[in-house]
C-alpha cells in the first residue's frame, strides 16, 4: 500500500467515505448553512401552511409538528445540536418573553390612546371563544414564524456573515414578507423590519432561545388581537372594537398598531439593551468566527 493510499484511507477522505458520510456533493450542499436553512424552511413552511388556519387546536398541533421538523432538519441535515429549543427552562423563557411582549403592546396602545388615536368599546363577543381562538392561532403563528426567521434564517446567515449582517437581512426580509398584508405600504414594511425584525432578532441573540422570542411574539400578537387592533392589516374578532382617529403615523392606519411610529420607537429602545447584553454574553458573533 503506497503512502498516498494509506493517508487517504487513514483520514477517510476517499470517494467511498464521502458517499457514506452524506451523499457526496448533494450531501455537502444540504449540510451547508444555506442548504439546511432552505430545507428547514420548506418543511416548517409546509406544516405552517397546512395548519395555520385550521379549527380549534390545529394551529397548536401544527406548531408542535413544526418544532419536530425543525429538530429533524437541525440534527439530521445541519448535524448540530438544538439548545435553542430545549425543553428545560422553556416555560420560564416563554413567560419572560411574553411579559416583555405584553408590556410592549399595552404601553404602545396606551400612548396612542392618550394622544387621541384610539378609543375602545366592549365588542360583546363570547369571551372564552374569542380568547381561545386568539391563543390557538397566535401560538401557532408565533412558534412557526420564529422557527423560520430566528431559528433557521438568522442562525444560517449568522454562520456565513456574522450576527449583525444576519439581523439586518432577516429584519428586511421580515418586513418584505408583510408587504402583501391588507393596508401595507413601504412605511409599514420598514416599521415591521425595525420593531419586529430587529427586536425579535436582538431578543434571540440575547437569550439564544426560541421559546423566549416565541413568547414575546405570541404575547404581542395576542394582545393586539384581543384589543381589536388590526394585526398586520388583518382586523380580528377581539374583545374590544377600536375606533381610529387622526394621523396614520400615530395610529398605524388600516395596517394597525405595527405601522405606528410609537411601537417603532419603543421596539428599537427595547432592542438596544438586548443587543448590548447579547454582546456582553458573547451572543453577537463577528463574521470572522461566525462559522466556528
Amino acid at each position: 500500500m503506497g503512502i498516498t493510499s494509506a493517508v487517504r484511507h487513514g483520514t477517510g477522505s476517499g470517494p467511498d467515505r464521502d458517499h457514506e458520510r452524506g451523499g457526496g456533493r448533494f450531501g455537502r450542499i444540504t449540510r451547508s448553512p444555506l442548504g439546511w436553512m432552505l430545507t428547514g424552511m420548506v418543511g416548517v413552511g409546509l406544516v405552517s401552511g397546512l395548519t395555520a388556519a385550521g379549527p380549534g387546536p390545529v394551529p397548536v398541533l401544527g406548531a408542535a409538528a413544526a418544532v419536530a421538523v425543525y429538530w429533524l432538519v437541525m440534527r439530521r441535515v445541519a448535524r448540530r445540536p438544538t439548545p435553542e429549543t430545549a425543553w428545560s427552562g422553556a416555560g420560564r423563557e416563554a413567560l419572560l418573553g411574553g411579559g416583555i411582549g405584553l408590556v410592549f403592546i399595552l404601553v404602545s396602545a396606551l400612548l396612542i390612546t392618550a394622544f387621541g388615536g384610539y378609543s375602545f368599546s366592549w365588542a360583546g363577543n363570547g369571551f372564552m371563544s374569542v380568547v381561545w381562538t386568539a391563543v390557538a392561532v397566535q401560538a401557532g403563528a408565533a412558534v412557526t414564524e420564529e422557527l423560520l426567521f430566528r431559528g433557521l434564517a438568522l442562525q444560517a446567515l449568522e454562520k456565513l456573515w456574522g450576527s449583525r449582517a444576519a439581523i439586518v437581512i432577516t429584519s428586511l426580509f421580515f418586513g418584505v414578507a408583510h408587504l402583501g398584508a391588507p393596508g401595507a405600504n413601504a412605511w409599514s414594511g420598514l416599521a415591521i423590519a425595525l420593531e419586529a425584525g430587529v427586536l425579535l432578532g436582538s431578543a434571540f441573540l440575547w437569550r439564544r432561545n426560541i421559546w423566549f422570542v416565541a413568547g414575546l411574539h405570541f404575547a404581542w400578537n395576542t394582545t393586539e388581537e384581543l384589543l381589536g387592533i388590526p394585526v398586520s392589516g388583518h382586523t380580528p374578532e377581539g374583545l374590544f372594537t377600536v375606533d381610529v382617529h387622526g394621523s396614520a403615523l400615530l395610529t398605524g392606519g388600516g395596517f394597525g398598531l405595527e405601522a405606528s411610529l410609537v411601537p417603532v420607537l419603543i421596539g428599537v429602545a427595547l432592542a438596544v439593551p438586548m443587543l448590548v447584553l447579547a454582546h456582553r454574553n458573547g451572543g453577537v458573533k463577528p463574521r470572522r468566527s461566525a462559522g466556528h
